[in-house]
């Protein structure tokens, strides 16, 4: 089993930054990828960015490439993302996820969601 727990959302004006955490904890999280999606109103939940927690490489979903930056601290078994030059479309639910070692990042693939935080950049 694994647990993720999001904090750092909130409202910021267009052009702002942010920097969301997921602490992540469990027997076997090691074994896992660790990621970030989002779901904005109306819209299917979409990928965001994700890294891996041995080697540090990250992949981005190309509507973020460039503004987030996704990290881990492995001494605290945490992964960040941060958000800058945010524009109104980034507004979300950003769901920090997991996924076993070696498996997609699909949205029907991930094996845990954390419960969520809330992005809301006003224009």
């Amino acid at each position: 089993q694994v647990q993720l727990v999001e904090s750092g959302g909130g409202l910021v004006q267009a052009g702002g930054s942010l920097r969301l955490s997921c602490a992540a904890s469990g027997r076997t999280f090691s074994a896992y990828s660790l990621g970030w999606f989002r779901q904005a109103p109306g819209k299917e939940r979409e990928f965001v960015a994700r890294i891996g927690w041995i080697g540090g490489r990250a992949l981005y979903a190309e509507s973020v490439k460039g503004r987030f930056t996704i990290s881990r601290d492995a001494s605290k078994n945490t992964v960040y993302l941060e958000l800058n030059s945010l524009n109104a479309e980034d507004t979300a639910v950003y769901f920090c996820a997991a996924v076993r070692i070696g498996s997609s990042w699909s949205v029907d693939s991930i094996d845990y969601w954390g419960q969520g935080t809330q992005v809301t950049v006003s224009s």
